[in-house]
């Protein structure tokens, strides 16, 4: 998921190294009661932070149980948190007080970002020692975000993009054709319009609050982030203008798109997707990871259209099990052990059934299971599908700079009701210096 949060880093990582240190001042022997790390009859127990919300997090917890149950030489301990960016967060206090988790759940960005700090464990020496780890048999695309200046620092735990979802009753009651709707961002608008005035919703559509899905858009308007040399942010082009414009507009000025913010975590994002289960909005914008959520007796799915002629181009990225370096050594093997369990290509057919998010494993797509799967729910195969043709993830050269100045200039878009052009020339500026500045370095 997109959710990018701006907050003052140097604030946070006080307040948050204050917590850390008063959950864990009774250090990593046996009598903690954090469960950080304990050593007790050969047993090593780590803890395990990831940010998944509801069926998700409930199904991690059955697969960690399930992991734990298999040997008995490692005890993972999942501890959730409220989201991505809530688990990074944590993650840099418990890095700088030395209580840092033998495995975590974190986004590609922050990979790189941990990555290039050498705050992650490099993973060679567990892979070189694993005796059912199949490297090659990982997803390239998904790979490839997982190295750092060629060091191995992640495995990718499961893929993700954003696709559509509508109501596939509201649709057809409403005389619309699902097919021609979602061709284009244009279409999509229009069939918004007509389901509001056919009083079959109260809202046509609905975007995710952020600019993960601005961005989508965007790209798939003939958009780009970074001119071809990479030195020229392009974030106030024609293309983004135009896209980012269109949203506004048919947020604040037609009124046919709704836009839910704010809550604790993903409590904005599952407000969401339950006003489209009630049928007060037609569809919306979300993660493949949402399917666990969705009655799909009454939901389908689509890939995300293109716009003015373009072809579909949203970002599909990855989720990755990572080791802070800072971690004791049988806390990191621990958390390898458990990225190692939950690639295998049964872990990631039960995971992929149940949640919805895109296999990291390509023999995953000639397991019988899977293939029957997909085949009797459609709907599960549309991330993948759209996987084929995606934008790789961005990842931000500044250390996300650009990216905070892309999610400033969302929120004045989306909840200021600023035109996207000022928006995103201010926003250009930023970046832009920003990016000047690293390349200066």
């Amino acid at each position: 998921m997109y959710k990018w949060i701006i907050q003052n880093k140097k604030a946070a990582l006080t307040g948050l190294l204050g917590a850390g240190m008063l959950l864990t001042a009774c250090g990593n022997g046996a009598q903690s009661e954090t469960g950080t790390s304990v050593e007790a009859e050969g047993t090593v127990e780590t803890e395990f932070w990831y940010g998944l919300g509801s069926n998700a997090g409930e199904k991690m917890e059955e697969i960690i149980s399930a992991f734990n149950d298999s040997q008995d030489q490692y005890v993972i301990k999942g501890v959730q948190q409220a989201d991505y960016s809530e688990t990074y967060q944590n993650l840099q206090a418990a890095i700088a007080s030395q209580t840092a988790p033998g495995l975590v759940l974190l986004e590609n960005r922050y990979v790189n970002t941990l990555g290039n700090s050498q705050a992650l464990a490099p993973l060679e020496p567990f892979v070189e020692q694993a005796t059912d780890f199949d490297q090659e048999d990982l997803l390239g695309a998904f790979m490839e975000q997982a190295q750092v200046d060629d060091t191995l620092y992640a495995v990718p735990a499961y893929g993700t993009t954003q696709v559509m979802y509508y109501r596939s009753d509201i649709f057809e009651e409403a005389g619309i054709d699902a097919d021609e709707a979602f061709a284009s961002w244009e279409n999509l608008l229009e069939a918004s319009q007509t389901l509001q005035a056919e009083g079959a919703a109260d809202y046509g559509f609905a975007p995710m609050w952020g600019a993960g899905n601005l961005m989508d858009i965007a790209l798939s308007n003939g958009g780009e982030i970074l001119n071809e040399s990479g030195d020229e942010v392009m974030i106030d082009s024609p293309e983004w203008i135009e896209a980012w414009e269109m949203v506004r507009s048919a947020i604040h000025d037609d009124e046919t798109f709704k836009l839910n913010s704010g809550g604790e975590g993903w409590e904005y994002w599952y407000r969401t997707i339950d006003e489209v289960i009630q049928g007060q909005i037609g569809g919306y914008l979300g993660s493949s990871g949402d399917k666990g959520d969705l009655d799909f007796d009454i939901i389908d799915s689509k890939v995300q259209p293109g716009m003015n002629g373009n072809a579909p181009a949203p970002a599909a990225n990855a989720l990755y099990l990572s080791m802070p370096s800072s971690s004791d050594e049988s806390e990191q093997a621990a958390g390898f052990a458990f990225a190692e369990f939950f690639t295998k290509v049964e872990t990631q057919v039960e995971w992929t059934k149940a949640i919805g998010y895109i296999p990291v494993r390509e023999s995953t797509l000639s397991n019988e299971d899977y293939m029957t799967y997909v085949e009797e729910n459609p709907a599960f195969g549309i991330p993948f599908e759209q996987a084929q043709t995606a934008s790789p993830s961005f990842l931000d050269p500044t250390g996300g700079q650009i990216t905070d100045a892309l999610t400033i200039a969302a929120d004045k878009v989306e909840l200021e009701n600023i035109s996207a052009e000022e928006a995103l020339k201010e926003a250009k500026q930023v970046a832009q210096e920003a990016l000047d500045a690293t390349q200066g370095e």
